[in-house]
């Protein structure tokens, strides 16, 4: 099995690293912590695996899993977070992950969860409520309002993590090879459309919506 292992810690990173390979089947492709990063690793080296987490700088593994898809299509990918809320599990499935599993899980749980996910099928842990599964089969079932990170198109969410993480608009713009009057017009637009006019408001709905995590703003 060809893995990309994709988390900002880097001794978690070594530890998994170790951990997989010990199961004798796994090769670990590469590592990063970033997730531009991960994009670009998996664009070249097309991994069946992306062990991923949510929590990552720049671009969280939400949007990672959904964008990887355009990159290298046949990528499975299974988050491996501390996450266990409804607003994040919920997220992960509609961006098309193939597992989810939280970071306290057993080692035998990981082997099996990989298994899954490279034979097709989806892996959930059992540690994640079966209340936030519940909740996610009926909004989808049912016809809801837009939820509001539906709002902002996937750039914008990128923006706004970054706007979130303390980086200046003309950071941004360099980051994301763009011009500062494009980076100024998509956080207006954003605002506009999420009825939200100042960087602190900005701050608290990325944070309540699970784009970033608390110890990232």
């Amino acid at each position: 099995m060809r893995v990309l292992l994709t988390d900002d810690h880097q001794l978690v990173r070594a530890g998994l690293r170790a951990l997989l390979e010990s199961f004798g089947d796994v090769e670990v492709l590469a590592e990063c912590g970033d997730g531009q990063e991960a994009l670009v690793l998996a664009d070249r080296l097309q991994p069946q695996v992306m062990l991923l987490d949510i929590s990552l700088p720049g671009l969280n593994g939400i949007e990672v899993a959904r964008r990887v898809r355009k990159v290298s299509p046949s990528t499975r990918v299974l988050i491996l977070s501390m996450h266990t809320g409804a607003e994040y599990v919920t997220q992960a499935l509609r961006a098309g992950v193939a597992g989810y599993l939280i970071k306290d899980a057993a080692v035998e749980e990981l082997k099996v969860a990989l298994e899954s996910v490279r034979q097709g099928r989806t892996y959930l842990s059992p540690a994640i409520s079966q209340t936030v599964v519940d909740g996610f089969l009926r909004i989808t079932e049912e016809t809801p309002e837009p939820r509001a990170l539906d709002l902002i198109t996937s750039r914008q969410k990128e923006i706004l993590q970054l706007i979130t993480e303390g980086n200046t608009t003309r950071t941004i713009a360099e980051r994301l090879k763009v011009s500062v009057k494009t980076v100024e017009a998509h956080r207006s637009q954003l605002m506009e459309r999420l009825d939200i006019h100042d960087v602190a408001s900005l701050v608290r709905f990325a944070l309540r919506h699970g784009l970033v995590a608390a110890e990232q703003a």
